[in-house]
């Protein structure tokens, strides 16, 4: 756990990449693009703990029509700066077979836990399966899957806020940040 002073060097030291105002249009965008495709198929929603919180809040209430709603939890992070193993915490509760599902998740980077998770529900029998990820990071290198709605593209950095956290601090934060070169 950091400190109150290590938590605020971080963030002085950080580079602002996305405003509040840019970060909450692009919200708006998303839930209208996702309206558009899932909004007469009561998808089940399932949101990505904990990164996604803070997305799902801000995104849900914009989603106008009927929906299901659950959560999952796996992490390669486990609030380091690189990932590691899949380590599956809760899995998705509702019964996915035969719905259409939607997850919500903070950021792609390589996309392997949003991979392991397309997986699992596939494997219990989802119809279909979407995703939607706040930040895509642009690693310049091939993932193993492309999200179907994409908020904001971020540089290969380490980026923090919005759901987002950088050592377990500043998921908080309404804006994106990156931590400078």
């Amino acid at each position: 756990m950091l400190t109150y002073q290590q938590a605020q060097q971080i963030l002085d030291a950080a580079e602002l990449i996305y405003s509040e105002h840019t970060v909450a249009q692009t919200v708006h965008h998303m839930a209208l693009n996702i309206t558009q495709l899932l909004s007469r198929q009561q998808p089940l929603v399932l949101c990505v703990m904990g990164g996604a919180v803070v997305f799902a809040g801000q995104l849900l209430p914009k989603l106008p029509f009927p929906l299901d709603f659950d959560y999952l939890h796996l992490s390669r992070y486990n609030k380091q700066l690189h990932g590691g193993e899949i380590q599956w915490r809760v899995e998705p509760g509702e019964d996915v077979k035969d719905r259409v599902i939607l997850v919500l998740d903070d950021i792609l980077d390589e996309g392997i836990t949003l991979a392991a998770i397309r997986d699992k529900v596939l494997e219990n029998g989802a119809k279909a399966f979407y995703s939607a990820v706040f930040a895509e990071k642009r690693t310049g290198r091939p993932k193993p899957l492309q999200a179907d709605f994409i908020g904001l593209t971020v540089p290969d950095r380490y980026v923090f806020g919005f759901g987002m956290d950088i050592h377990g601090a500043w998921r908080n934060l309404p804006a994106i940040y990156a931590v400078k070169d």
